[in-house]
This record gives structure tokens, sequence and C-alpha cells, in this order.
């Protein structure tokens, strides 16, 4: 028996690992590959796994650890300050996906409301896991797109709390449906006004005590055992294991041991729900799905096409371009994790029955598998929609070929933020006129330096560097977060101006290279020069001569920028800082 159990654990670890690797080489989430671990080897595969109840408590593990992740993001202040974001966009899409699938359902299919809003709640979901990767490795979490799209995934991570609450209440007999919904409102409430109201204090006593102890060992059990010990207070309580774990991680979060807390937990949670993504794989019978191929690629559109069209709308609604709001689309309109688990929990309730629960999971699963190509050919799409988009950037044009009509032999800086308002300062210092791209329009709204104009308008379009003088420049700063967007600008510029001198700012080295490569005359990693600092910082703290310490950092800067190298030489030389 024991030998048994051996064998299974190394069988599964053994294709872990090579189809994480797998997945990591696609650049695609590992979650999927756990699914397919489940599909292959489970009771509708291979039959090399079988569930059991230690595996599913496991499981069951790794959702708390899920929710208690979730717990440590939420905060009362992020969400105030993205209160339109989240709470309209993010609700509407919820409501509204929710909403129209269950009347699908309902009137479609004649299948019950509460198996339609099962169904409605877990398609409504999107994939964390996938789009805030995708996101940040393009430089468009700060994107319009990406904000809206960030403001959604937390309202619709917030929404799993009530769902973990509602389902069990639906569950219950009909006849006291009502009855069981508002005792279920009750005990959340009551709990969580006593795991909240006197948790705070004796949860941060706790951990100010064990980080005093100075143990990592010590601080990583005192996690477990929190995260454990509150699931377990709400499931003793009639509630979930994971609602628990999602207040402990919102306690937390109002401390200044979550960044630590969340690094310690980490491992155990990937582990735990990557588990959990296996056991759901294993519930999908293929047998089934091949053999209803019509009504599972019907229900891939309808999810698909569906929560696009949703969310364009919603976009819409907010004065997005359509460019924007075609990105935003594509980013969301697949399902998610927080999806499986809700859908896992309808069909263990029995709110839906085998059939609803196999297209179901088969559609949502093909949803996250072609998401990361869908949001690739809408970014593609979105780009030509907004090069053609004249009618609506006509007056933002003219305002530019306003502003910029005096100025020549400026310097068009594209981006106002930390950066390019530095620059800005610099060059009015030194009385050179420029004008300043951005947009956000709180930011054009600002008084701009002497001797520059501020001027709404994205700088990666042709007819906007034409309007802010380009011909008549003298040089280009691109200060852009995206660099995406960032190496556009260089293209551009370089296709009619070879000689025009441009810099441009990145986050870090990686994408030096490429920018180089694009046409950029000097790139200037923000990571260089502040790792250049702290070391010459350090170095003066630990007794090494300033002039010493600068003559390294100057060492540095004169291998990087060539532009500067007889600068920082004649520096080295005299002796001077």
């Amino acid at each position: 028996m024991q030998s048994n159990t051996v064998l299974v654990v190394l069988m599964l670890l053994s294709a872990a690992l090579v189809v994480v690797f797998v997945a990591r080489k696609c650049r695609l989430p590992s979650l999927l590959a756990y699914l397919a671990i489940g599909i292959a080897l489970g009771p509708h595969g291979l039959k090399l796994l079988s569930e059991t109840a230690e595996v599913e408590t496991l499981a069951e593990f790794g959702v708390a650890f899920l929710m208690f992740s979730i717990g440590l993001e939420f905060s009362i202040g992020k969400l105030r300050a993205m209160q339109s974001m989240v709470l309209g966009f993010g609700g509407g899409q919820v409501l509204l996906t929710a909403a129209a699938t269950t009347a699908v359902a309902l009137f479609g299919y004649g299948q019950r409301w509460e198996s339609g809003l099962v169904v409605g709640m877990a398609v409504a979901m999107s994939s964390t896991a996938i789009v805030a990767r995708m996101l940040s490795e393009r430089f468009e979490l700060h994107s319009r797109s990406g904000r809206q799209t960030m403001g959604v995934l937390l309202f619709q991570d917030i929404a799993v709390v009530p769902c973990l609450i509602l389902f069990p209440a639906l569950a219950r007999p009909q006849d006291d449906l009502g009855q069981a919904i508002l005792i279920a409102a009750a005990q959340t409430i009551v709990v969580l006004a006593v795991l909240i109201g006197l948790g705070k204090r004796p949860l941060r006593m706790l951990l100010d005590l064990v980080a005093h102890r100075r143990s990592e060992e010590l601080f990583v059990l005192t996690t477990l055992w929190i995260v454990l010990a509150l699931g377990y207070a709400t499931h003793a309580a009639g509630l979930s294991l994971a609602l628990g774990a999602f207040i402990g991680g919102m306690l937390i979060s109002e401390t200044m041991y979550r960044h630590q807390v969340e690094a310690d937990i980490r491992p155990f949670r990937d582990i735990l729900l990557g588990l959990f993504f296996v056991t759901v794989g294993m519930m999908l019978d293929l047998s089934y799905v091949l053999s209803h191929i019509p009504l599972l690629l019907l229900a891939v559109f309808l999810l698909i096409g569906g929560k696009a069209a949703v969310v364009l709308l919603l976009s819409r609604s907010t004065g997005s371009s359509l460019d924007v709001c075609l990105r935003t689309a594509a980013q969301l309109s697949q399902a998610g994790e927080f999806g499986l688990v809700l859908i896992q929990l309808g069909f263990e309730l029995k709110l839906i029955g085998d059939d609803v629960f196999q297209v179901t999971l088969s559609a949502m699963l093909i949803s996250m598998f072609v998401a990361p190509f869908l949001i690739e050919w809408a970014t593609r799409l979105s780009g030509q929609l907004a090069k053609g988009d004249w009618a609506h950037k006509a007056k933002a044009i003219h305002d530019i070929a306003v502003g910029a009509f005096s100025m020549d032999q400026h310097v068009i800086i594209c981006g106002y933020g930390k950066t390019g308002e530095r620059v800005a300062r610099f060059l009015s210092a030194e009385e050179i006129s420029f004008v300043a791209l951005d947009l956000n329009p709180a930011t054009v709204k600002q008084a701009a330096p002497p001797h520059g104009v501020l001027l709404f308008g994205s700088a990666d379009r042709p007819e906007v560097l034409k309007a802010a003088g380009l011909s008549r420049s003298r040089g280009v700063v691109v200060a852009y977060h995206d660099v995406h967007s960032a190496e556009r600008v260089v293209r551009l510029i370089r296709q009619d101006f070879p000689a025009l001198p441009i810099v441009v700012r990145v986050a870090d080295e990686g994408a030096v290279a490429r920018l180089k490569s694009a046409g950029a005359t000097e790139v200037v990693p923000e990571v260089l020069e502040g790792s250049l600092m702290i070391a010459a910082e350090v170095l003066v703290q630990l007794g090494v001569p300033v002039e010493q310490a600068m003559r390294r950092v100057r060492s540095v800067r004169a291998e990087r920028y060539a532009s500067l190298r007889r600068f920082y030489d004649a520096s080295a030389e005299q002796g001077k800082p």
C-alpha cells in the first residue's frame, strides 16, 4: 500500500516536472500544465490517478492558500482609489455576464435558474494568472486597457467570497431557500465581525512577537498556523475553509509583514494549488467531450464571444477608444482559475448536473488555452484600428499642432511622468523649448515649466509626432513605461530622421539591446543609475572616501554611456565627482 502511494506521488511529480517545463517553454501558465496532467492521468484518461479523500483535502488547502493570497492583495485604500473602475466596470461585467448566462440556461436550455447562476458566476471570472503575466511582460499594466482589466480582475477576486457563501445556501431545499440565504448571510456577518474586529490586534501582536525572534522557520510556521486556524474557525461556523483564509490575508495585509508573508507562503500555495488543478483535470471526461463536439464549440463561442461583447460595451460606455475596448475585451474574454473553483463547488453541491459540468469545464479550459493567442491578435488589430481612427483623434491632433506651432529647435518629450517632468525642468533651466506629450488628462492640465507646453497625445502615432513639430525638433526623449510603445516611437522616428538624437528611458537593462537595434541613440536604464548610487552610498557608509566611491561610479558610466565618455574620463583624471 505504501509503495503504491509513493509510486503515485513519484509519477505525479515526474509528470509535473515534464509538463510544467514544456508549458514554461511555450510561455503558458503552469496551471494549464496541471490541468493537462489531471486530464491525462485521471480516471477518464490513463486511469493512473484516482480521487482520494487525502488528495481532495490537500487540493482544498490549495484553494484556501489562493484565497489567503487574494486577502493579502485586498486593500480598502486600493479599492477606494479605483472604486469607479472596480465597482462600476468590474461589477457591471460580473453581473451582466452572470445574468446573461442565467437567462440562456433558463430559457435556451431549460435548466434551473440556480444552475444557470452557478455557471454564470463561474464563467464571469477571468484568469489573473494568464492576463497579469502577459500585461506585465508587455509593460501594459499601466495602459488604459491594462488599468481597466486589472480593475475588473480585482472585483472578480472579491466576488468569489459571496459565491462561497451563496452556493451552499442554494444547495439547500427550495422551500426554505430565502431563510437559508438569510441565515448564511447572518452567519457570515457575525463571523466576519468577530474575526476581523477581535482578531486584528492579537494577530499584529503575534506577528510582532514572532518577528523579534528573527527566525524564518518560526515565521513560516506562524503564517501556516494563521491560515489553517482561521480556516478552521469559519469551517466550524458552517462556512468555507477558503473564507477564513481570505480573512487571514485581509488582516495581515494591514500589517508591515504583508510582503514577507506573501513570499513565505508562495511555495506552499503554488504546489497545493497545482494539486487542486490536477483534481479539476481529473474530473474532465474526454469521451463525453469528444462525443459532444458541436455543443462544446457552441459553449466556447458563447463564453468567449459573450464575455468579450459585455466588456466591449462596458468599455465603450466609459468613453474609451475602439482600440482600447478591443484590447480590454480580449484580455477578459477567457475563463479563470476562480471560475474553476466555483464550477467544481457547484458540481460537488449538485447544483449542476454532470453534462453541464463537463461541457462548461471543457469550454473554460479551451478558452484559457487560446487566451494568449487571442490577446496577441487583438493587440495587433487594435493597433491597426488606432492608426485609422482619424475622426476620433482629429481635434487632439489640431490642439497639438496649435500648441507646437511656435516651437523650433525644440525637444519632444514622450511621456510626462516623473522622468519626463525632471527632463523638462532641466531643459527649462537651460532655456531650451520643449513639447511634452502624455495620455493622462490630469497630467496635461498641469502648468508646464517655462519654455515648454504639455499636450494630450500618444507619440507612437505618426500624425501626432508630425503635429508636435518633429521635423523642426532637435531631439526626442522617450520616457514611456511600456517598452513596446517606446520601440514603436523610435522606429517611427528613424524612418524619416535617421540622425535625430533619441534618448530612451527604460526600467531595467533587459530592453536596452532591443531599443538600440531599433535606432535609439542612447538608452538609460533606471535600475542601473539607482544601483550605482546605492553602491556608492554603501561604500561611503563603510568608510570608503567619497572621491573613490564616485570614481567607481564614473568608471561604470564611462563604459555604459558612449556620448558622455569624454566627460567621465576627464573627470576621472581631475578627481572630480
